[in-house]
């Protein structure tokens, strides 16, 4: 199926994925429309000739705005946090995403694309993990959300009615990424990132153009009720990436320390914040999403979809680098 002359909605479009998703949509000629919570943002974007809706995912009545006249909607829109109150987690991530998929089936779109993660397989999956899991929650709230959301989506997947497809990215990194590019520099900056272990754990490549790729082409394929790893099919140790990273934007490589010591330090840390009522800067949990070794199998998707990463590792490291050097001095 072509997607040439479809219209397609993207909630989360002024994030990182969701506009880069909506920049390539457009130049092969799909026509977008999206949902965003930043006014400015939703300004920026119609400037580039996208229909965008302000509003929340929570909010149903924007939710109905943004996916009128859409053939399918590609639900990007997250709580993108290593930890935090679960119930806020589900709030966004579980029911807000079924009430999406409700209102998409009602408004005549014919299926929603959701973003899940890697993260449903917890951080001790084993190598090449495959779709088929082990599925492990490990006490983390995304992680935990992420498995729920798509437990409770797939209950709607009744194609040709309606269909639901999960993409499961990996460490979604480029130009703008947050939690790969953007925090770390900030951390580094205030001296306040350091690797667990020697940052000997992989981490798994996502180019964010790769992502994209691989989104278009499930969708075009039709393949509901499905799920797919997406990256770039390449992991190099956190320690590497993060060192190049440091050094794009100028900063000393982050300091290595024991995962127990990291921990400890940070729930001290996170005590003291607490005292003065700000939230602390790191969290345990997000030494856990570095700690993680192995790499994530993609066969499924290079079988069933074709997909090969269009844009190779050193390429997009080069293009997440000079981005960098031109605004770590701004983030």
């Amino acid at each position: 199926m072509k997607l040439k002359g479809k219209t397609v909605c993207i909630t989360g479009i002024g994030g990182f994925i969701g506009k880069r998703l909506a920049e390539i949509a457009q130049e092969r000629g799909i026509r977008v429309r999206g949902i965003e919570l930043d006014p400015g943002r939703a300004d920026e974007l119609r400037k580039q000739g996208f229909t965008v809706i302000v509003g929340s995912t929570s909010d149903s009545k924007a939710l109905t705005g943004a996916v009128k006249g859409s053939d399918y909607v590609i639900h990007t829109a997250a709580i993108v946090r290593e930890g935090g109150s679960l119930e806020e987690f589900r709030k966004v991530n579980v029911r807000s995403s079924v009430e999406l998929a409700k209102i998409a089936r009602e408004s005549g779109a014919k299926g929603m694309v959701h973003y899940s993660s890697v993260m449903v397989y917890g951080f001790t999956y084993p190598p090449f993990v495959t779709e088929q899991g082990p599925f492990r929650g490990e006490g983390n709230p995304y992680c935990i959300t992420k498995i729920e959301g798509e437990s409770a989506l797939l209950k709607l997947n009744d194609p040709p009615k309606f269909g639901i497809l999960l993409i499961r990215p990996g460490d979604v990194y480029g130009p703008g990424s947050g939690p790969w590019v953007v925090r770390p520099i900030q951390l580094m900056k205030k001296k306040l990132f350091s690797l667990p272990n020697g940052g000997k754990g992989r981490i798994n490549l996502t180019y964010v153009d790769n992502l994209v790729e691989g989104t278009l082409l499930a969708l075009e394929k039709q393949a509901w009720g499905e799920a797919f790893n997406i990256t770039d099919g390449t992991t190099m140790t956190w320690r590497e990436y993060f060192d190049r990273l440091a050094e794009s934007a100028g900063l000393s490589k982050p300091f290595s320390a024991p995962a127990w010591f990291l921990k400890g330090l940070i729930l001290l840390m996170s005590a003291a914040y607490k005292l003065i009522g700000k939230e602390p800067p790191a969290t345990k949990e997000g030494v856990n999403f570095i700690l993680r070794e192995n790499p994530i199998s993609i066969e499924k998707a290079k079988s069933l979809l074709g997909y090969r990463p269009t844009i190779e590792t050193e390429t997009a490291l080069k293009k997440t680098s000079d981005w960098v050097k031109v605004y770590a001095k701004s983030l």
